[in-house]
């Protein structure tokens, strides 16, 4: 194939999930459901937040800026694979891959940081929690917020500028379901030494900083607990950070099985499948694990009901 430059390219062909024709429909009414769910259930608790009184604190503001990355981090990769299984088309525009490509690292960097975040929040409030509300003041929280905003931008915009800078050849195929950075590298024409020393290095620091704080966290908060070994305290503390500790798991286990792990042949398809639990699968359980193992937003939740149970037979 000829070498073109990154202007003359006019869009991409990307193979998709490893679906057999006839499984297509299926296939696409598991993950249109899949995402319409995603979406509901954050703003489900984004809702929640939102009239309940008593979830206007410094965990649940954080919360809710996570569901809503969850909202958006699902929303980069699952319309387009849900319109390319539609309508039988595999191609995606050059613009609309960049576009991938930089919401992809910006809202999954983002989603690291506000754990990371919750983490320290966590940590306060079994650590200090006489000191919790004068050190997690308003103030604070917002800045933290706007920090990991700020940061996941430049690492989204630094990573997305340096694969425009890259060359293409006519008729590029993308062997994936969406412009993952790492696999829009392997496909380009050029050069990308740069690229993948910048991913180890610079993307490697911001993957591991937030995983190390999150790990300090919760050691410091296990060391201090257990100076003092008491049933009462240390049910309050794991009452307190079991869904942070799912939500967690969740997210590092899968990033770290995608991305570190051998890689397998492209013609396989397993990193495409591996890659929908990181995806797919974590923003949609995310909501899930903080409904079911948060009593607040249960509670919260149930007065909404009762609420409009109440008012319909009002009414009637």
């Amino acid at each position: 194939m000829r070498p073109e430059n990154q202007s003359s390219v006019s869009e991409f062909l990307l193979l998709g999930l490893p679906i057999r024709p006839e499984q297509q429909g299926v296939f696409f009414a598991l993950f249109l459901g899949v995402y319409l769910t995603t979406v509901l259930g954050n703003l489900l608790i984004l809702l929640l937040i939102r009239l309940d009184p008593r979830l206007h604190t410094p965990m649940y503001f954080f919360l809710s800026h996570l569901a809503l990355t969850d909202i958006s981090f699902s929303s980069v990769t699952l319309p387009k694979m849900l319109m390319n299984m539609q309508t039988r088309c595999q191609a995606i525009t050059y613009a609309g891959c960049i576009s991938q490509v930089y919401c992809f690292i910006f809202f999954g960097c983002l989603d690291s940081f506000l754990l990371a975040v919750m983490a320290y929040d966590r940590y306060v409030a079994v650590c200090h929690p006489l000191h919790y509300t004068a050190i997690m003041r308003d103030e604070l929280c917002v800045i933290l917020v706007a920090g990991c905003w700020l940061a996941a931008c430049a690492q989204a915009l630094l990573h997305t500028l340096l694969v425009d800078q890259l060359t293409f050849c006519a008729g590029t195929v993308i062997p994936h379901f969406f412009c993952d950075l790492a696999v829009v590298l392997k496909s380009s024409c050029s050069d990308t030494s740069l690229n993948e020393l910048l991913i180890l290095t610079e993307g490697g620091l911001i993957f591991t900083l937030p995983l190390g704080g999150i790990l300090g966290s919760y050691i410091r908060m296990a060391a201090i607990i257990l100076k003092v070994p008491s049933f009462t305290r240390i049910f309050k503390a794991f009452s307190n950070c079991t869904s942070h500790l799912s939500v967690v798991s969740l997210f590092y286990t899968t990033a770290i099985g995608v991305y570190l792990c051998p890689p397998s042949s492209p013609s396989g398809g397993k990193d495409r499948v591996f890659s929908v639990m990181y995806t797919v699968v974590t923003p949609l359980l995310n909501p899930f694990i903080y409904s079911l193992r948060n009593r607040d937003i249960k509670g919260a939740l149930g007065k909404i009901l009762r609420r409009n149970m109440f008012n319909t037979l009002s009414w009637d």
